[in-house]
């Protein structure tokens, strides 16, 4: 099997990984009521860009292998280092889902009994499922031998980021206060020690 379908499927593999981790937080966080918040026209933005970069334009790709003039030559050395990237994209993200718990939300929300949640990866940064998106469209990068495919991962990732982040911390400190503040102090926004 050539080295370019394997990196193909194992891409393949970890969004159907990533689907299987937040499936159950999706069902649970519809029973929680939600007290603040809510969809924006700039957060279907960010969420469309990053579904796009992140899974519809690669899937496309990988499904017909278009558009093969930004193909180039795939190496193992690269779809191992994509493989590993991924895979500590998924294990943040599973993380901190598994942290949040009840207080995930795929928008903007507050929910009812909402708690500041300062644990696991949370305590290395504010914001580590953007770090796993982020790790995600770096993984893609190597794994798919294409430069559109793989680069508009990035990219999709960079526009939800953009159009959510200051937005989301704004809400955590109009939220939490003070509380939120000395968090803030003490981590960093997605890149531990970093940034």
């Amino acid at each position: 099997m050539a080295v370019a379908s394997v990196g193909e499927i194992i891409w393949v593999i970890g969004v159907i990984a990533w689907y299987v981790i937040r499936y159950p937080f999706e069902r649970r966080a519809r029973r929680v009521r939600i007290v603040a918040g809510g969809r924006s026209r700039s957060d279907t933005v960010g969420l469309a860009s990053a579904l796009f970069g992140l899974a519809i334009l690669p899937a496309f790709y990988v499904a017909t292998g278009i558009p093969g003039a930004a193909d180039h030559p795939a190496s193992a050395w690269a779809v191992a280092l994509g493989t590993i990237i991924f895979c500590c994209a998924l294990w943040i993200f599973r993380m901190s889902h598994k942290e949040l718990g009840r207080n995930w939300s795929i928008t903007l929300e507050i929910r009812e009994r909402h708690e500041l949640v300062c644990a696991g990866p949370y305590a290395l940064v504010r914001h580590p499922m953007y770090t796993s998106f982020l790790l995600m469209g770096l993984g893609q990068i190597f794994l798919l031998s294409n430069w559109v495919a793989g680069i508009s991962g990035l990219i999709g990732f960079a526009v939800l980021f953009l159009l959510r982040v200051d937005k989301e911390e704004r809400m955590m400190l109009e939220n939490f206060g003070s509380q939120y503040r000395a968090y803030m102090e003490k981590t960093k926004r997605i890149v531990p020690y970093l940034y």
